[in-house]
């Protein structure tokens, strides 16, 4: 095979799959959860705010294999987070026990 055509066959895969990435986080439903969630109180999407902005997690994420399951965790199981002036709470549980939802959340901020 001609090295340009591997290269085209290359090429639309890539292209394939960003835009199967870009479609698969459904940023309104995942903003709607957001809101009921009240995640918005401590974090903005490009802004830090009380806590670190979703656009900086997506930064810390990108590339790691984990992302998705560590996030999903921090999303449900109330862990204890410390804040920058020192005090801990535990992060609030994202209010929906749908794993397609929650899942599709994770998707919206780490596309970020």
């Amino acid at each position: 095979m001609k090295s340009s055509h591997v290269f085209s066959r290359l090429l639309s895969v890539l292209l394939l799959a960003m835009a199967t990435q870009a479609l698969a986080a459904d940023a309104a439903s995942a903003e709607k959860l957001a809101k009921q969630s009240n995640c918005f109180k401590c974090h903005m999407i490009d802004q830090k705010k009380e806590s670190t902005s979703w656009h900086d997690i997506a930064v810390k994420y990108r590339g790691k294999p984990d992302a998705e399951e560590k996030l999903t965790y921090h999303l449900t199981s109330g862990e204890k987070v410390k804040f920058d002036d020192g005090h801990e709470e535990n992060h609030k549980i994202v209010k929906s026990k749908d794993p397609v939802e929650i899942k599709n959340l994770v998707s919206w901020i780490l596309s970020l």
